[in-house]
């Protein structure tokens, strides 16, 4: 349906006139200023209530977004349900801004970098600025700074996720640039977690990084999961994942797997708390590790450089998913990734009801020496 697109300074004219103006946008938009006068209501609360909102039929309506493209929408949607005086201000609170028009300042204490930043999760219902807030005070553990825990840091960090923990004893060698993509040629030779810190502060300054340049055991796995909301596996070795999974069940803490081999990755989320022996945790999936020769580490036996991407992202996905508090996380799934076919597929994952960790009603058996446990069960 056609109707009218007006200049600012036509709009102001009308404004003054009697016209009234509304700005559509949403109110962590509105929040850094509004054309002067101009009521807010966001579009859908408008579609929502448009009779309430305006219910005068005949009266005359302007509408403004920041570039007029949901002004337009809103205008086109009035006038289908009969309100015979509207028009769509063309640019929108950009244009107006710019042309020097009437402007109301922004809300005390509006965080320009904030609002700016994460403007397109807060155009999310399923997040908005309550959702982002959550965010901003979450504390993710990442074990592994390499080639899953890299594109996870990095949409984390991008997310807005308040405190990265990042646990890796290792420095950055040439051959890790292939596919950990946190470091840089000029940091050969750094540990990966001052590296990644770079990287990541330079993504966003919001995000704090807490770096360990130690190896996660038995001895300093708790305190590397004190107070965090999840922790993300990027391990590349089982006696670390049976270890993760093992402090991760004990305390409570959703786990969130990964793993790459040569073309293939997978992930899952195990999270045991509240729901033994409904979802199950690593060790349902794997109750012993598969001999050396199944399962090769990429140093032996090479990965393609961009899979650890896909796998890691997908981690990245789950942790903000169960952040939020939103969507089905992958909680006893198991997805499968096949690179050189482009295929997902999953399987259904069932809670071990005589696991040595997660069974319910069981007592945590305590940590064992998870080297001479892979090694023996290899």
């Amino acid at each position: 349906m056609s109707v009218d697109e007006i200049t600012p300074r036509e709009a102001l004219r009308r404004q003054r006139a009697g016209a009234r103006l509304i700005d559509v946008r949403e109110p962590h938009e509105r929040a850094a200023g509004m054309a002067e006068g101009a009521d807010g209501i966001a579009l859908d609360e408008l579609a929502e209530r448009a009779g309430e909102a305006l219910p005068d039929a005949g009266a005359e309506v302007l509408l403004i977004c920041q570039t007029g493209g949901r002004s337009l929408r809103a205008a086109q949607l009035l006038a289908a349900r009969g309100y015979a005086r509207v028009a769509s201000i063309s640019g929108g609170t950009s244009r107006w801004q710019a042309e020097g028009l009437p402007m109301t300042a922004a809300d005390a204490g509006f965080d320009a970098d904030f609002h700016e930043r994460y403007d397109r999760h807060l155009r999310l219902p399923e997040i908005g600025a309550a959702g982002q807030a959550r965010l901003a005070a979450a504390r993710v553990l990442l074990v592994g700074a390499g080639g899953l825990g890299s594109p996870a840091a990095y949409y984390l960090a991008a997310a807005g996720v308040g405190t990265l923990r990042l646990v890796d004893d290792d420095v950055v060698e040439r051959s890790n640039l292939q596919r950990q993509i946190l470091h840089t040629e000029a940091r050969i030779g750094v540990p990966k977690v001052a590296s990644a810190a770079q990287a990541l502060a330079a993504l966003n300054p919001r995000t704090r990084v807490e770096t360990v340049a130690e190896r996660a055991t038995s001895a300093n796995i708790e305190a590397l999961l004190e107070g965090v909301n999840v922790a993300i596996d990027g391990a590349d070795n089982f006696p670390l994942r049976y270890l993760l999974n093992d402090a991760c069940v004990k305390l409570g803490k959703p786990l969130i797997y990964g793993a790459v081999h040569r073309f293939e990755g997978q992930s899952s989320v195990f999270d045991t708390a509240g729901r033994r022996g409904e979802a199950p945790c690593y060790r349902c999936l794997f109750p012993e590790p598969p001999p050396p020769e199944a399962a090769p580490n990429c140093a032996e036996a090479g990965v393609l450089g961009v899979l650890p991407g896909v796998i890691g992202t997908i981690q990245a996905t789950e942790a903000v998913k169960l952040l939020l508090g939103i969507g089905e996380p992958l909680r006893g799934r198991l997805l499968h990734f096949d690179a050189l076919g482009m295929r997902f597929r999953q399987t259904r994952l069932h809670a071990d009801p005589d696991c040595p960790v997660c069974a319910p009603g069981r007592a945590f058996p305590g940590y064992i020496d998870y080297a001479a446990f892979c090694a023996a069960s290899a």
